[in-house]
């Protein structure tokens, strides 16, 4: 290491980047320890909170957390990392500017999460639309009240009902949670267009394996879809997703019918940086980590999250890893930070041990499905569980305060309900103005 501060160099401001920094900055000194954090984005977003956001019962500035605010004793750089050389211990970073440059590290945490897993279906890329960025949380909202606008004012029955059709691919919690809470709040706004009932709106929700929700028990997940299906949302189990274009939606068990919204949650990837690093990845493309979170083969290098293959020591299974989910990546997160403080003091590290304490998921207003260590719950008291237990994981007090005062508002008024498709391309009216 060199003879000043150690320079730690954190890859990523989600999860693990910024938990990890914000441990790691009250455990060294600026003396002992320049904390460096980079990131495309200066903030980091809630996800479990993303479909709230986008039903409108919290605020969407409520659900990201801005790593400056948080990482007062931290370097924040807002760029990618376009690669990473270990052998001269530096990382290329790359600026929305097109500006480029080399940092350089002595010790590196590569945090910088997942992607969306996508496969190659004629039309996806075209009609698609992901649900891991507050952005795109945004834009669904905007976008399905937009359709009901449309449908509401258009004679054509065939534009109505493609406006009304919303098409969800992927049934883990992120595909389940958005459809529910999207649902609950097309189906609330409905009130406002006389000419719409609910039983107008079409949900579909497909799902390529035998069931949705795979990370709780067949009993809860079966119950779920019975939830569901009493909604009248269409869940089509072992059904793939074959085409898209234009949107018109085709599917493996024949049927076929157009949508204009088209939402992709069949699941996430390992971000492509760990695979191009030169560091020993998985056939994944994670990279292979020790019980410690350090980076097997190499020293000086740190992972967890999404981007790490993580030995699950809970597991009698000597193969079994950590699964890619929040509540391993927020416990890693903690032990990282402390490995990182030891590594800098010369200390031996520690290794990460966590059993999966299990789920919860939100299926709308006052519905949710909820296990936890084993014990199954389900309703109201379900959803409540859910609630409670994500305001006491989001960052910050200040986040905790504004979000349960949303919730707060949200018992005495009713929903807001309006499209804010403007924010989807702002100049729009100003480029025709300008043009005439």
């Amino acid at each position: 290491m060199s003879g000043g501060p150690t320079r730690i160099l954190i890859v990523g401001g989600g999860y693990v980047g910024m938990y990890t920094a914000l441990r790691a900055q009250k455990k060294l000194s600026r003396g002992r320890a320049e904390i460096v954090v980079i990131d495309p984005q200066p903030n980091m977003t809630y996800q479990p909170f993303l479909p709230e956001a986008a039903a409108g019962s919290v605020e969407p500035r409520h659900v990201v957390v801005p790593l400056r605010r948080v990482l007062k004793k931290c370097r924040v750089i807002t760029g990618r990392v376009s690669a990473i050389d270990h052998g001269r211990r530096s990382v290329t970073v790359e600026q929305e500017t097109g500006d480029v440059y080399q940092l350089s590290y002595d010790l590196l945490v590569v945090a910088p999460g997942s992607i969306a897993r996508t496969l190659p279906i004629p039309g996806l890329a075209e009609q698609g639309i992901g649900f891991k960025t507050i952005g795109e949380a945004i834009y669904i909202r905007n976008h399905v009240l937009s359709r009901l606008d449309f449908a509401s004012s258009t004679e054509d029955p065939a534009l109505k009902r493609r406006a009304l059709s919303f098409v969800f691919v992927g049934g883990g919690y992120a595909g389940v949670e958005a459809l529910a809470e999207l649902e609950d709040m097309a189906r609330y706004a409905c009130r406002y267009y006389p000419n719409l009932t609910s039983a107008d709106l079409r949900w579909v929700l497909v799902e390529a394996s035998n069931r949705i929700m795979p990370e709780v028990s067949v009993g809860l997940s079966a119950y779920t879809a019975k939830r569901l299906k009493q909604r009248s949302i269409d869940v089509r189990l072992a059904t793939r997703l074959v085409s898209a274009v234009d949107g018109r939606i085709e599917l493996s068990d024949g049927e076929s019918f157009e949508a204009d919204t088209l939402v992709w949650t069949a699941g996430v990837k390992a971000h492509p940086l760990a695979a191009r690093s030169g560091l020993p990845v998985d056939d994944k493309g994670r990279l292979t980590c020790r019980a410690n979170l350090t980076v097997k083969g190499v020293e000086g290098v740190f992972s967890a999250g999404d981007t790490a293959a993580v030995p699950d020591l809970s597991k009698d299974d000597p193969n079994a890893l950590c699964g890619p989910s929040a509540q391993h990546a927020v416990r890693q997160a903690k032990v990282l930070a402390d490995n990182l403080a030891r590594a800098v003091n010369g200390q031996a590290l520690e290794d990460y041990k966590h059993a999966y304490a299990g789920s919860v998921a939100s299926l709308g207003l006052y519905r949710g499905v909820a296990e936890l260590y084993g014990v199954k719950v389900r309703g109201p008291l379900a959803w409540f569980i859910h609630r409670t237990y994500h305001l006491s994981r989001v960052p910050t007090f200040n986040r905790k305060v504004r979000v349960l005062a949303d919730w707060t508002a949200a018992l005495f008024f009713r929903r807001e309900v309006v499209s804010l498709g403007q924010l989807q391309s702002p100049r729009h009216d100003f480029e025709r103005a300008s043009a005439s």
